[in-house]
């Protein structure tokens, strides 16, 4: 996994620092984080300033990408750290969940696709409604 990620950042001029290492740990451990969320679960041990930086420059490689949610977002590591999944999003909470990969949905989306005659380079699936929690309540 690091030697991955290592190589990604080589690959574009830059090294794995120890402040890169956290961030994608922290994203590794975890699902989807608001900046907030990833600020507070570096502590005292990642500024700011880094935490905005890192994931920054993550974005811009492919090691993470957004997760639009409404007028917010949040960032996980990309398929190539995590592998494809779609996510389920409480709308009253905001807690976001992991879909384990689909075969027949991918296939889905690849024959809609075909269809049309598009060539798709990638997708994001994300289903708003309350989670089990907030249904009870």
């Amino acid at each position: 996994m690091y030697d991955t990620l290592s190589a990604v950042l080589k690959q574009k001029g830059y090294s794995l620092t120890s402040p890169r290492k956290l961030i994608f740990e922290l994203m590794l451990n975890s699902g989807p984080l608001t900046i907030a969320e990833l600020i507070a679960k570096a502590g005292d041990t990642i500024d700011r300033a880094t935490v905005y930086r890192t994931t920054e420059l993550f974005e811009e490689l492919g090691i993470a990408h957004r997760l639009n949610i409404g007028w917010k977002y949040k960032l996980e590591l990309s398929d190539a750290f995590v592998g494809h999944h779609h996510h389920l999003h409480c709308t009253n909470c905001g807690k976001t969940y992991d879909l384990p990969a689909n075969t027949m949905l991918e296939t889905m989306i690849d024959s809609v696709a075909a269809k049309e005659s598009f060539s798709p380079r990638g997708h994001q699936l994300e289903i708003y409604g309350l989670c089990a929690q907030c249904s009870k309540n």
